[in-house]
């Protein structure tokens, strides 16, 4: 007579779930190494999962993915001090069927997740520790108030021209457009009806405040740069033509770790600097550059690399030579894509950029 089991035991067998993660509510379909178990709802949080893996597969090894979005990685490091071995996955990456992109529901997302999670058809993103993303989250927030400050500045040019109002010529030169002076003139001027005037002076102040703000984000940014994480490498990155503590704080942020990319093609790939490609027979055509990458490493180094050309001679030379066969932006692309090899070099190696070196 065989004895009764009393006890689960999925000792050895791995249980995968896929998650489809929603603000309010997850999606999670249950596979295990053969079969097909359950898709439910559950409330978005990770104890609620791992409570219902360990009640049904007691003792089992658990696997979970979910797609990177508006959650960020939370999600990720909570499932991992719990037990779970989760994966991140870029939701481009995630193969589809025809019919599955036509019939997307969060059912057949969270089974199309788990299907190819036990299969081992996903590509695990690289998850920076939650430090890095702390510290990432400092240095973006200087290019946010960059660009919302450009927003308020167009608003308030987009008023002057409104109103038929001219900018004086001496502050219309490039040294003293935007200085205090001409701060003081924007704020003494007065339209006919006090409402005009207010209005106007409102968008003045939000430029005010935002100038505040930026210098205080980028005092932040110089007190982390000094940080013993990143002193050594910024010294290492201001060494390179082009870059200056803001750039190289950005590129340590985004990159992180430097030896997770194995070769320059891999390292350009994940800024976003290869080319489309259409080949077929005997036809080959290179487009444009991908569209996904990193855009905060990618809009870094074309700045920097406008600035590279004008101060060191190889680079400048190379620009001119690519501009005979190529327009300007599509030259200073290749300029970047330079310039990104030196950024891998330097760091790779520990030591600082020697001027004159191709």
């Amino acid at each position: 007579m065989q004895p009764q089991i009393r006890e689960l035991d999925f000792s050895g067998q791995n249980i995968y779930a896929g998650i489809d993660v929603h603000k309010k509510s997850w999606k999670v379909s249950i596979y295990s190494e053969d079969l097909y178990h359950k898709t439910f709802n559950q409330p978005p949080e990770p104890e609620v999962l791992h409570r219902y893996l360990s009640r049904h597969f007691p003792k089992g090894t658990y696997h979970s993915v979910y797609e990177a979005g508006f959650c960020g990685f939370w999600i990720h490091d909570h499932l991992l001090s719990l037990g779970v071995n989760n994966v991140v996955v870029n939701p481009a990456d995630v193969p589809t069927t025809d019919k599955e992109k036509k019939r997307k529901t969060d059912r057949i997302d969270s089974n199309k997740l788990a299907r190819h999670l036990r299969s081992g058809n996903l590509e695990a993103l690289y998850v920076p520790d939650r430090a890095i993303r702390e510290d990432r989250n400092l240095v973006r927030m200087r290019g946010t108030l960059v660009k919302e400050l450009t927003r308020y500045k167009n608003r308030i040019k987009s008023d002057l021209n409104y109103f038929g109002i001219q900018i004086p010529e001496q502050y219309a030169t490039r040294s003293s457009y935007w200085s205090k002076r001409f701060m003081n003139w924007l704020g003494g001027l007065e339209h006919q009806q006090w409402s005009g005037t207010e209005a106007f002076r409102i968008l003045i102040k939000h430029v005010q405040a935002l100038r505040e703000h930026l210098l205080e984000v980028n005092r932040k940014i110089r007190i982390l740069s000094n940080d013993p994480h990143y002193r050594k490498r910024v010294d290492w990155l201001i060494s390179l033509p082009g870059i200056g503590l803001t750039i190289a704080m950005i590129l340590l942020t985004e990159i992180d770790d430097i030896l997770r990319f194995h070769n320059q093609e891999k390292l350009r790939a994940y800024v976003g600097l290869t080319p489309t490609i259409h080949s077929s027979g005997d036809n080959d055509f290179h487009g444009e550059m991908i569209n996904r990458g990193n855009k905060f490493i990618k809009s870094a180094l074309i700045e920097s690399a406008w600035k590279a050309v004008r101060v060191d001679p190889v680079l400048h030379m190379d620009y001119i030579r690519l501009c005979k066969r190529m327009k300007k932006n599509k030259a200073i692309v290749r300029i970047a894509c330079k310039l990104l090899n030196r950024i891998q070099f330097v760091l790779k190696n520990e030591v600082p950029y020697v001027s004159g070196v191709k």
